[in-house]
């Protein structure tokens, strides 16, 4: 997150677009959604001498209302102008000190198919209302960005932010005074609940609050999944993001002690208290790599729901489409739209996939300048967006994600050890046994001890499908499940270690020098029998220390 706060960021806004009416700019185009949010700024900043020296009457044009004056009462209409074309006349023609607000309008700027008489008015009149007697400015609002290439000189593009924190809580504390017997909040409550509302207009924000109070007929920290429903909004109609909600907690994940600990010590950390009295970033992120099925994925839904926060999905395949261009622009929609939404966790599954280091040579160099993107926004990014990259075939990541600044920690997810498949079968024969089938089955830490055992070298969804299929065994047969249906299954499983030993070795020399051990080093055992193919007709058990480097957190 910025050093910045929020208010101070929106007086920046605000003054900035001042210096731009001061400087007589002509005309300022300001892409956002909330049009009311921002005329309201722009009126604002026209009637406050102390900005803009010479205050100014403010006039808006809408497709609908036609010309219309801002006045201390409300609207008044101004007859005969209907067009965009003729607002424009008009505002070329007054003799006042004057602002002119555009509304709907991007269709005629449309790059591809622009309105070339509108378009050229802008131009004529660009140079006049810049050399006039009387200050005059034009401020165009669109939803999106919609700019032809003629006009890039003459027009400004001001970034107009969603609302911050302090209006979040401005909004708040207004339900608070008419729902004060259904609202219960701290002020550490009330930051956590506006933080979780980041990404949503004023509109949606109060919505989402209402939504919530109505829900439950309350509003606790309680209801803070329902704020967060309503982010998952705004994500779902970028196309490109998706919005994983996920019911896990960080106790279904077994084992990885280690990285646990250290996703619990950062929880919060983008709250105000670790700025204000730490002077602590918001963390960057962490990539997970390791043998597949042993809890990559797990982690970054578990870390969601640890932390609160909403959890997108990048799917680097949506990312790339047939339109030239368009790719570079899905990356940047997808970066803005989980900035927007932040504070937000952005997982990226399997990312050796879509950033592949050979992908390049294929496409004329487009996975290229979207891996750049995605790069120099990792290393420089201020919102508090955090990554968690998951990889299986680490050899195929470029070199350059991996120094040091684009994640925080790397961490390598190894074969669980014993006391993680003892956690790991405790944790699923907890979750799948129900009282008809399970009311003579006792999970004894004996039995788990035996499965452990008899599971050397399995991965934890491996794990998962023993139970599934012996559950599989018991229902064919129409009875209670037995214990003899686990070790039946375990002894007819050929695990990945087994077809997979190669890879596996590979993957630890690797993280020895450069990842962090996943798994506390007490849960650690010092070798691992797995098998390893030395030809095609002899394969020998062999002990090989486990990859990655001892450091507890």
């Amino acid at each position: 997150m910025s050093n910045k706060s929020s208010h101070s960021q929106m007086i920046d806004t605000e003054q900035y677009i001042a210096n731009l009416f001061r400087a007589r700019f002509p005309f300022i185009y300001i892409p956002s959604w909330e049009e009311n949010r921002v005329v309201d700024l722009i009126t604002n900043i026209a009637q406050n001498a102390n900005l803009i020296k010479r205050t100014r009457e403010v006039y808006t044009w809408t497709s609908t209302d036609g010309l219309k004056e801002i006045v201390e009462d409300g609207e008044r209409y101004k007859n005969n102008v209907n067009t965009a074309v003729e607002a424009l006349d008009f505002i070329e023609s007054y003799n006042e000190d004057s602002i002119l607000i555009l509304k709907d309008i991007h269709n005629l700027l449309n790059p591809q198919r622009p309105d070339y008489n509108f378009v050229r008015k802008i131009r004529d009149i660009a140079y006049s209302l810049k050399n006039h007697q009387a200050s005059k400015n034009v401020v165009i609002i669109t939803p999106s960005l919609a700019l032809p290439e003629d006009l890039q000189k003459d027009i400004t593009v001001v970034d107009f932010k969603l609302p911050a924190l302090d209006e979040l809580l401005k909004i708040l504390n207004n339900l608070i005074v008419d729902y004060e017997d259904k609202i219960n909040l701290s002020e550490y409550e009330k930051e956590i609940i506006c933080k979780a509302a980041q990404g949503l207009t004023l509109q949606e924000a109060e919505n989402a609050f209402i939504r919530a109070i109505v829900s439950n007929n309350k509003l606790t920290i309680d209801e803070l999944d329902i704020i967060l429903d309503e982010k998952c909004q705004v994500i779902k109609k970028t196309g490109v993001l998706e919005y994983v909600k996920s019911d896990l907690n960080i106790d279904d994940v077994g084992g990885l002690e280690n990285m646990k600990n250290w996703l619990k010590k950062r929880n919060n950390s983008w709250m105000g208290k670790a700025q204000k009295d730490y002077n602590l970033p918001a963390p960057k992120g962490i990539l997970i790599t390791g043998v597949p099925g042993c809890g990559k994925s797990l982690t970054a839904k578990a870390v969601s729901a640890l932390w609160n926060l909403p959890l997108l999905r990048l799917d680097v395949g949506r990312i790339f489409s047939g339109i030239v261009g368009s790719s570079e622009e899905n990356m940047r929609k997808a970066i803005k739209t989980a900035e927007a939404v932040a504070p937000s966790i952005l997982w990226v599954d399997e990312i050796e996939k879509g950033f592949g280091s050979s992908r390049g040579e294929l496409d004329g160099g487009t996975s290229s300048r979207v891996f750049g993107t995605f790069l120099t926004w990792l290393q420089e990014k201020s919102e508090p967006v955090f990554v968690i990259a998951t990889a299986n075939n680490i050899d195929k990541i470029p070199s350059e994600m991996l120094r040091k600044g684009r994640f925080d920690e790397i961490f390598f997810v190894d074969l669980p050890t014993h006391n993680e498949r003892k956690q790991i079968f405790k944790i699923h024969l907890t979750k799948r046994l129900q009282d008809s089938i399970s009311k003579d089955f006792r999970v004894t830490d004996e039995l788990l001890n035996s499965l452990a055992q008899s599971t050397e070298g399995f991965v934890g969804s491996e794990i998962e499908q023993v139970i599934v299929s012996a559950l599989f065994e018991a229902f064919s047969e129409d009875r209670k499940l037995r214990e003899e249906d686990l070790f039946k299954v375990i002894a007819n499983t050929v695990p990945l270690s087994t077809t997979q030993a190669e890879q596996i070795m590979s993957i630890r020399q690797w993280a020895n020098q450069r990842a962090v051990a996943a798994t506390k080093q007490s849960d650690r055992n010092d070798y691992i029998i797995i098998e390893e193919s030395t030809n095609d007709k002899n394969k020998d058990k062999i002990k090989r220390s486990r990859g990655g480097r001892f450091i507890d957190f």
